[in-house]
Order: C-alpha cells, then structure tokens, then sequence
C-alpha cells in the first residue's frame, strides 16, 4: 500500500534536486528526489462507536480531525 493520508489523500511527490547556486553555473545536474508528506501512525478514540481506530495520517489530517471532530472528518474520508 502507498504511503497516503488516510484523510486528506496526501501521498509523496516527485522533485527537482538543485540549488539556484547549481543553476547559475555551466554544470547543472539533474536528479529527481521523492518528498513525502508528513505521516503519523495514531490511535484516535471515536466516542460515537466507542471504538479506537488506528489511521496513518498526515499532520493536515489531525488538523482536521482537530477541527471537524474525529467521527466526522473519518466518515467523510471513507475510513468508518
């Protein structure tokens, strides 16, 4: 399985590798780099089912979480 968020969809992307250093110079390498997001693993307590459910999920998505409420911003992502 990918590393995605289980709220927000987050996943990794793909990059340039350079400094603007390297780009004012006649020798210019290019390499890609992959940037992943911020995930944590984290045990969320739902008090509307009464259960612990264990996400991977991005700092954003405990944002939201924070936010909305952990039963809803859960439905809404399709993880309950």
């Amino acid at each position: 399985m990918a590393r995605s968020c289980d709220i927000t969809g987050k996943s990794t992307q793909v990059g340039g590798r350079y400094s603007n250093r390297t780009r004012a110079t006649q020798f210019n390498p290019v390499g890609k780099t992959r940037r992943k997001s911020n995930l944590q693993r984290r045990r969320i307590y739902v008090p509307e089912i009464g259960k612990t459910i264990i996400v991977d999920v991005s700092v954003k998505g405990l944002k939201t979480i924070k936010k909305n409420g952990a039963y809803t911003a859960l439905k809404r992502a399709g993880v309950l």
